[in-house]
Order: structure tokens, then C-alpha cells, then sequence
């Protein structure tokens, strides 16, 4: 069985084949303004590999997985569809006022920076007649010549696509479905999003926002679906092709069209389940999963063997209330471009030159980027770049980092090594932030790094920080990629009960699942996959009474309400340290989650004796470390073999990235042939198992 996943990044498009023998990565340019472009330029040099044509190579591809943040970025740099929104009378503003917040991440009190502007302007904004009241029943029947008016002002703007959002939608969402049905008569072009399809839950603020921008992407993201699914099957795909979701599923091409908000972060919400079955082996559950790529940097925070979700997330100033692995992630990465700031300080990032122009050693540009950096500091190879396919031009980076150097008074090592220290600051400041505000010590934690770059930066960020061991999986470079080839394939559905929220009966909640498990039988059925193979989670949203959130309490076989109620009791004490006994509990709402296990990944025995390390050894390159220059001897990964260990510093050379052994580090390869770093002064053991716990003790 051979089976296949890509994931767009900013700068390289990453690929991974997993055919019953060795694992293959490969990586190549992303072409942002065509990206299905370079999707097939991947997979081409996969079948390159293999000595086929690209048609014999997708032939016998079973399954191929895609990630793609290009939603996420159509939203971060305000590039989707114009769009109106209808909505009940008199709540047009309310995606404007949203919970009281003037500025995301700033203070309330700033009164210099410009006030948030929503998606939707509020001359697009449609306030339409119409009523359902909590409990689903009709109060005052949908005004259809007012949605008929919204409608013919909407195309008179060139609106690209219309959000509906009613007040108690989710309780009934007849009105809804009544507007899109006129919508799509009077104009059959527009895209068209309910929120009772998107977002069925409680709270009109996160349902209508959540609404609004995936009508906002949504166009654009069905598109390029459609677009990249036709020149597959074309160029010879027969098998299935799933997308990543951001909630840590993979579904099919047909269910992603109307609901593009839950590919937002679809390629990163991979990687910690791969960070996951790379520590668990080890019997390391308390990992730091890094990754950093061409244009940004991301971090999740695993506790226990968990990868946590939210449905609390912001992108860009925007509010999603899906579920979304929960990842923490900011403008740093290879392409991130150095700058000096109006005090005359050095800044790197979050501007990105990203797959074009590229950094300048890429040959197009002069932007002085960390890739630069990295190569002026011989970490990079210039000869052997992607194993060779991609020669750096050393001149252009020289000259490009060499402009920053004159204002700040530094020479070309000197301003490329603060390159280097300042991005490493940025990004340690965000996993400790991801750690501490979860109340976490980051130095009981083991990372797992990703990403093209996040071979070179890692080990100094865990320097940084005190961190006593680094994971280089084998796939590193594809993290992402490599996930989603154990990520599960399913759905979740949320349901709002109809019911007295403090005296709920484990009846009316055993029928409300059953007709949840109903519909996704059929989804499943659509889908030919094979129910019994399908595993059902059930969970319910409880809060104290009077509380404004909620939290996730999971369902057990046989359970009655009095052993829900205190199971949240005891949750909610785990979580914040007290409990309220004398307050009623709130069941608000029903979730179901519904997943087919995958394929385990092929894994091949390392052989028992290693050749000798020296058969590795590539070379030596010239480093710039500690204030001068330093040969560092480099080692080629797929010649290093369990057993094999060395001190920093280090290079371990790759067709597709480079790792970084700082001298304060020992390495050795596992029986996986994983790279672990160990920090020589900390006062962990140098093993992986149980490193966390030993911090902690």
C-alpha cells in the first residue's frame, strides 16, 4: 500500500511517501501564486525517485493527504472574498463589538492604535427580519423580500460570497437554510455559508466571526480543491484524497467545500501527533513540539501524552470557535527577513520573503533573511542545499546580511551572528510564553523538532532555555508531512440540547447522540469506509451556573447524570484548584467525534552493529561560533546509525536540512536512527525515557 502526503509551506512544498519500505521525503519550491503548481512538482520528484513517470508513480498511490495553510494566509494578509452578512435585526454589530475587546494583545486603554475592523464592512452588513427563540420555535417569520433586497445590494457592491448567521440557529436552522435558498437562486455564483452548518453551538459572537470568515476564505480555498483534485486525477491519481483539518482530522475533498474555516492551519495541526509517536517509544509524553519553516514558527505544548485542542483560538484579530489543535505560532522562520528598526534596532522577522522572491542566497533578492544568516555563518551548505538540487549563492548573502552591518557597527559574522541570537530569543520567548501560561516548567520538557530550518535552531532555543534534551526525528524536515500519515480520518459534530441545562436526563442525552451517530454513519458510508471500523467519542460542554465558559467533560459508557455532574466537579478542580459544590451544573451541549484509525507507519530495524562513525563523517566546515571562527567536523544523516554518538559542536548534513550540535550538547542516534541531543550541563541523564519526570523530581 502505498500512500502519500504533501503539505504546502511558505517556502517549500513537503512530501512524504510511505510505500511498505523506507520512508522518502522530498521537498520543493512552493509556488504561491499557483499552489497546486507545486504540489505536482513534488510529487514529481517523488516519482523521479522511483525511476517512474509522474502517472505511474500516482497510479499506485492508495492515498494521498494534503495540508495547506492557504486559508490562513488569504486571513492574516487580508486577501479573501468581499463578503455580506445577513443576519436577525438589529445584531449587525455584533462581529464589531465582539466580547468588549478593542485590541487583540494589546491594551484596552491604548487609544493610538486604530480600532479592530471587522471582514465585513457595516455598509455590508444586513439586519433581516426574522426570530427563533432558544427552544427552536418560530417568533417571527423570515422576511424573505428583505434577504431578497440584502441580495441585490450585495451584487450591486461585487460582493464575492454572503455569511447567514441568525440569532438561535443552532437551535433551528430552518430560517438559515431559507435565506441560502434564496440566495443561491437570486445569485448562483456567490458562496454562500451558514452558520448553522458551520458552527452550530451557543454564543453569537464566536458562531457569527467563525461564519464570516469562512464565507471570507472560502471561495478561494474550494477553488484550489477542486483545482488540485482535477489535475491529479489527470495526471493519474486513482486513490483517495484527504485534507487536513485543523482540528487533527482528515476528511475528504466534498466535506471541506462549504466549511473552508476548519483548514485554517491545516498542514501544522499535523505535526504533534507526529512529535507524539516519536516520544512515545521512548517514553517521553511531556514534549515541546517546534517547528520552523520558511515563514513561521510554531510551538504546541504536550502534557502527558495529550495533544491539546481549543475552541478559544484567534488568527490574525479574528475569532475561530472551531476545534483547533492548539498551536502557538509567529512570524519566524528561514525566509524571515532582518531589519533595523527607527531606534536603530535589529529586528528579524515577521515580514517573510518567502518561496518569491526568497532569501537572498536563493539568487532573486536582496533581503537579508536567517537563511542568509545561517549560510554567512557556515552552518548551511552552499554546495549541497536539498542534497544538492539547490546551489546558495554566498556573495548575495554576504552583500545582503553585509548592509545591516555598517549602522549597527558590526562586520559581516558579527551582524549574521546577531541575526542568529536574535530570532533564537524571539522564538524561545514563545515556547516559554506556550509553557507558562499553561503553568508548565519548560525545562521538565523534551522538544521535538520540525521544519526545514528547525534543524539549525532548535538545539539554541533548548540552550536557551535550559532544556535538556532535543528530539531530530528522522522525518524533522517534514514534520508536518509526516503526520498526516497517522492522523485519523473522521469528523466532529456539535449538538445544543433543547432542555433544562441543570436537570437533563442521561435520556434526552443518550437520544440526542444516537441521532448524532446517525448522520455520521452516513457520512462515513459516503466516505466507503467501514462502520465497524469507526471509533465513536462522546463528550459534553458543562459549566458551573452563572459561568460564561464551559468545559469538555468525555461521556462513558453507562454514565448517568449524577456521574457526569461529578466528573466535571473533579475536572474543574484539576483544572483551577477549587470547586463551586454549592452551584448547579450546566449541560449545554452534545460533541461526537468520529475516527478510522490509520495504517501504522512502516518502521525498519536499524542494523545491530554500526559501521564506524568515521564512515559518516563528511567533512569539516568552517563555523562562526563564540566570536570566531571554528572547523566543525559534518556528519551525513543517512550514514549515522543507532549506537553512533559525538559531542557538539557538530553538523549533520541531510538531502533535506542540516542539524546543529552546539558545543554544549552530546548526540547519539536511538535504535529509530532519531538524533537526541543532550544538554551536558543539565542535570537530567542523557537517556530520553523519563527525562521530564527526573526534571520534575
Amino acid at each position: 500500500m502505498t500512500r502519500v502526503s504533501v503539505d504546502i509551506g511558505g517556502t517549500f512544498t513537503d512530501c512524504v511517501v510511505d510505500d511498505g519500505g523506507a520512508i522518502e521525503m522530498f521537498k520543493a519550491p512552493t509556488t504561491p501564486h499557483e499552489p497546486a503548481q507545486g504540489v505536482l512538482d513534488v510529487l514529481a520528484k517523488a516519482a523521479e525517485a522511483s525511476d517512474e513517470s509522474l502517472e505511474q508513480f500516482l497510479g499506485r498511490v492508495e492515498q494521498l493527504f494534503h495540508g495547506t495553510t492557504l486559508g490562513t494566509n488569504l486571513l492574516l494578509t487580508k486577501r479573501g472574498d468581499k463578503v455580506a452578512f445577513l443576519t436577525t435585526e438589529h445584531f449587525r454589530d455584533v462581529i464589531e463589538m465582539r466580547r468588549g475587546i478593542r485590541n487583540l494583545g494589546h491594551s484596552v486603554f491604548d487609544q493610538i492604535r486604530p480600532s479592530y475592523e471587522p471582514l465585513v464592512p457595516r455598509s455590508l452588513r444586513f439586519s433581516i427580519p426574522e426570530r427563533i427563540l432558544y427552544s427552536g420555535e418560530v417568533d417571527l417569520p423570515l422576511d424573505e423580500a428583505a434577504v431578497e433586497a440584502a441580495v441585490a445590494t450585495a451584487l450591486e457592491q461585487g460582493c464575492d460570497a454572503i455569511a447567514i448567521g441568525f440569532l438561535h440557529s443552532y437551535a433551528n436552522p430552518a430560517h438559515e437554510q431559507q435565506a441560502k435558498r434564496i440566495v443561491e437562486r437570486l445569485a448562483p455564483d456567490l458562496h454562500v455559508v451558514c452558520s448553522s452548518d458551520v458552527l452550530p453551538t451557543l454564543g453569537e459572537f464566536e458562531r457569527f466571526s467563525t461564519t464570516v470568515v469562512s464565507a471570507y476564505v472560502g471561495r478561494a480555498v474550494s477553488t484550489y480543491l477542486r483545482e488540485l483534485e482535477g489535475k491529479l486525477r489527470a495526471s493519474g491519481l486513482r486513490g483517495s484524497l484527504l485534507i487536513m483539518l485543523s482540528s487533527g482530522l482528515m476528511q475528504t475533498v466534498d466535506q471541506c467545500h462549504d466549511r473552508a474555516v476548519e483548514l485554517l492551519a491545516s498542514g501544522p495541526a499535523a505535526a504533534p501527533a507526529a512529535a507524539l509517536a516519536v516520544g512515545k517509544p521512548l517514553g517521553q509524553l511531556d514534549l515541546l513540539e517546534v517547528d520552523m519553516g520558511g515563514t513561521s514558527f510554531e510551538v504546541c505544548v504536550i502534557q502527558g501524552g495529550a495533544v491539546p485542542t481549543t475552541k478559544d483560538a484567534w488568527v490574525g484579530e479574528e475569532r475561530v470557535a472551531t476545534k483547533m489543535v492548539e498551536i502557538r505560532s509567529l512570524g519566524a522562520g528561514g525566509g524571515s527577513i532582518a531589519w533595523i528598526d527607527s531606534l536603530g534596532l535589529l529586528r528579524v522577522g515577521p515580514q517573510s520573503a518567502g518561496a518569491d522572491p526568497g532569501p537572498a542566497a536563493y539568487g532573486k533578492s536582496e533581503l537579508p533573511t536567517v537563511t542568509d544568516a545561517d549560510l554567512i555563518l557556515g552552518y548551511l551548505p552552499a554546495d549541497f542545499f536539498l542534497g544538492g538540487q539547490m546551489s546558495l549563492d554566498v556573495d548575495r548573502a554576504a552583500a545582503a546580511v553585509g548592509s545591516l552591518g555598517e549602522p549597527l557597527g558590526f562586520n559581516l559574522e558579527q551582524t549574521a551572528d546577531a541575526i542568529f541570537q536574535t530570532i533564537t530569543i524571539t522564538m524561545a520567548g514563545a515556547v516559554t510564553e506556550a509553557c507558562t501560561k499553561r503553568g508548565h516548567d519548560v525545562r521538565s520538557f523534551a522538544i521535538v523538532a520540525g521544519g526545514g530550518a528547525g534543524g539549525i535552531h532548535s538545539a539554541p532555543i533548548a540552550e536557551h532555555l535550559g532544556i535538556p534534551t532535543v528530539i531530530f526525528p528522522t522525518a524533522q524536515p517534514v514534520l508536518s508531512a509526516m503526520g498526516m500519515l497517522i492522523m485519523e480520518i473522521g469528523q466532529e459534530a456539535a449538538k445544543v440540547g433543547v432542555w433544562d441545562r441543570t436537570e437533563v436526563t442521561a435520556e434526552q442525552l443518550e437520544e440526542t447522540f444516537r441521532e448524532m451517530t446517525a448522520a455520521e454513519h452516513e457520512t462515513f458510508e459516503r466516505m466507503g469506509l467501514d462502520l465497524n471500523d469507526v471509533n465513536f467519542v462522546r463528550s459534553i460542554a458543562a459549566r458551573y451556573q452563572g459561568q460564561f465558559h464551559e468545559i469538555s467533560i468525555d461521556v462513558l459508557p453507562d454514565d448517568d447524570r449524577e456521574a457526569l455532574v461529578q466528573r466535571f466537579r473533579d475536572h474543574y478542580e484539576d483544572l483551577y484548584g477549587y470547586a463551586l459544590p454549592w452551584r448547579a451544573v450546566e449541560i449545554l451541549e452534545c460533541h461526537l467525534r468520529g475516527s478510522v484509525d490509520q495504517a501504522p507507519l512502516t518502521r525498519l530495524a536499524d542494523p545491530g552493529d554500526p559501521p564506524p562513525l568515521e564512515d559518516a563523517k563528511f567533512g569539516e566546515r568552517q563555523c562562526y561560533i563564540g566570536g570566531s571562527q571554528v572547523d566543525v567536523p559534518v556528519y551525513y544523516r543517512d550514514l549515522l546509525h543507532a549506537g553512533h554518538s559525538f559531542a557538539g559542536p557538530a553538523l549533520i548534513d541531510s538531502r533535506t536540512s542540516t542539524i546543529l550540535v552546539p558545543e554544549t550538547f552530546d548526540a547519539r542516534v536511538d535504535a529509530d536512527r532519531n538524533v537526541i541531543l543532550h544538554l551536558r550541563d543539565s542535570t537530567g541523564m542523557p537517556e530520553v525515557a523519563g527525562a521530564a519526570e527526573r526534571a520534575r523530581g
